[in-house]
This record gives C-alpha cells, sequence and structure tokens, in this order.
C-alpha cells in the first residue's frame, strides 16, 4: 500500500520543482515565526505574515516553472553564501586576534591574513601578485 501511495506522489510531482534550499529556509521562517508569535508577540500580522511565508514555500515547491525557481534559489544560494563568508571572517579576525591582522589588498580588495609584527611591512598579494606597504600599529 506504501508502495502505490509512493508512486501516485511520484506521478504528481514529475515535472514540479520541490524542495531546495530556499524552500527549507522558508519553512524554518515561518516555524520560528509562528513559534515567536505564539510565546512573545501574539498578533495576527505576524501570524499572517508565518502564513504568507509558508504558502509562498509550497507554491514553489509544486511549481512546474523550474528555470524560475532555480534562478531564485541560485540568487539565494549566491546572498546565503556571500553572509556565511562575511560571518566565517568576522570569526575567524575574533578567533586570530592575538596571533594576525587582516588587511585588505589596495587594488584587488583580498583581505590578506598577516602576523602581528608592529611596523610598516612590504606585502606581496597573493592574488593579483602586487606589492605595497601595510602599517601595522597594535
Amino acid at each position: 500500500m506504501f508502495r502505490r501511495w509512493l508512486d501516485r506522489y511520484n506521478r504528481f510531482m514529475y515535472g514540479r520543482y520541490g524542495a531546495d534550499p530556499l524552500f527549507y529556509t522558508m519553512l524554518v521562517a515561518a516555524f520560528v515565526l509562528n513559534v515567536f508569535n505564539r510565546l512573545f508577540f501574539r498578533s495576527i500580522f505576524v501570524l499572517a505574515a508565518a502564513d504568507v511565508i509558508f504558502i509562498l514555500a509550497l507554491l514553489r515547491y509544486f511549481s512546474k516553472n523550474i528555470y524560475r525557481r532555480r534562478e531564485e534559489n541560485r540568487k539565494f544560494c549566491a546572498a546565503f553564501a556571500a553572509i556565511k563568508r562575511e560571518w566565517q571572517l568576522f570569526r575567524d579576525r575574533i578567533r586570530d586576534r592575538k596571533v594576525c591582522r587582516y588587511r585588505k589588498c589596495k587594488y584587488c580588495r583580498a583581505i590578506l591574513r598577516l602576523p602581528t609584527d608592529k611596523g610598516k611591512h612590504s606585502v606581496n598579494c597573493p592574488a593579483c601578485h602586487k606589492r605595497f606597504d601595510v602599517h601595522i600599529r597594535f
């Protein structure tokens, strides 16, 4: 019996987009809004926002416009990767605050990890291979 239900589901989902990271993020956001609304806010507007996010997630899941959903997910993943990269850099700066300093290359804006030796140093950027001076004060 379970196999029959699974076959029906697979036939129904054929040609539909399905789940992706944006779908899961929208589900988590709707769930978190619902929980916070029940615990703290008790607002009809927060509940409506959570319901709208949940319905949009379901519409994405069952959509047949695969190209558009794929583009939305690509943009979301790119934005999420940028946020994740910034957060990891922030975490690394705090973790390494006693042993190194982070500076940007003047030419290509790449982030360089330098030792904490005080004074003026000549640095060769590994990304653009240009040499420039960096002053480390503390």
